[in-house]
């Protein structure tokens, strides 16, 4: 049988609050690669031990109590960059670039905006285009490439619970759709929509919304993108729901996706 792996991306909101948790599936699932957004955690403050005693080796980008991002593997993996690195001066924890098996990963956190009419959401389409100008710098489209990572940015009408209510709101508004869709064609395949189609598929629900995720009041704002070589490679994408159901969740749950690598 060919080798495969699977990769995982993992909004945690907060490691130390979900450490448990995410343990206990890291053992059950045994993902190969693992992004996680939201840490909130400085580096030297990352609870390493219970992770690397089920084998992971850790990259870590972080800060204090916001942001942050880590990448945890069950294979060999060299730290290529960290931050976009454009000299702007409002760089923060949310990009951390890694390879392994020849595959280059880049796990980020997109700024979610905080609400339309505010300096944050300008920041965001603007944080979008210097992410679409470091991929012009760093990355190759014709490679074997992924990005993963909580987008903040549902795509499309099927990503959202209540396309036309929700239409410019925060994470489904015009302008992000329009700075997402010009990184997209830098050159990336989204591999859930390559093997799920259809509505209902999501991987956030709102902490605010009573029985949000029994009321299928959810939004697909975590992704596993990939160039279209290794896209090619895919052999399924899903989500595993189980973790927004367990007791003291995070907001999102984990997308998964598996790889043929021989």
């Amino acid at each position: 049988m060919s080798p495969s792996i699977r990769v995982a991306s993992f909004n945690v909101n907060g490691i130390r609050a979900r450490l448990p948790l995410l343990v206990d599936w890291l053992e059950r699932e045994r993902p190969h690669v693992v992004g996680l957004q939201e840490t909130k955690v400085r580096d030297e403050d990352f609870p390493r031990a219970p992770l690397e005693e089920l084998g992971y080796r850790l990259a870590l980008r972080g800060q204090k109590a916001f942001n942050g991002v880590a990448v945890l593997s069950l294979l060999p993996m060299e730290v290529l960059q960290t931050g976009l690195q454009d000299e702007d001066p409002s760089d923060e924890a949310r990009l951390i670039l890694v390879e392994f098996c020849g595959i280059q990963l880049l796990n980020t956190y997109v700024p979610q905006g905080t609400d339309p009419t505010s300096e944050r959401f300008y920041y965001k389409i603007c944080w979008l285009r210097r992410l679409r100008s470091f991929m012009e710098r760093t990355l190759d489209p014709h490679g074997l490439v992924l990005w993963i990572g909580d987008f903040n940015v549902a795509p499309g009408a099927e990503d959202v619970y209540d396309p036309q209510g929700l239409l410019g709101q925060i994470g489904f508004h015009p302008a992000e759709h329009r700075a997402l869709e010009e990184v997209r064609r830098w050159g990336w395949v989204d591999v859930f929509r390559r093997h799920v189609r259809g509505g209902g598929h999501y991987t956030f629900w709102d902490y605010r919304i009573r029985h949000a995720v029994d009321r299928g009041l959810g939004w697909r704002v975590d992704h596993i993108w990939a160039t279209e070589p290794l896209a090619r490679r895919s052999l399924r994408a899903w989500i595993d729901v189980s973790l927004r159901r367990a007791p003291r969740p995070s907001d999102h749950t984990p997308v998964l996706a598996e790889f043929h690598v021989g």
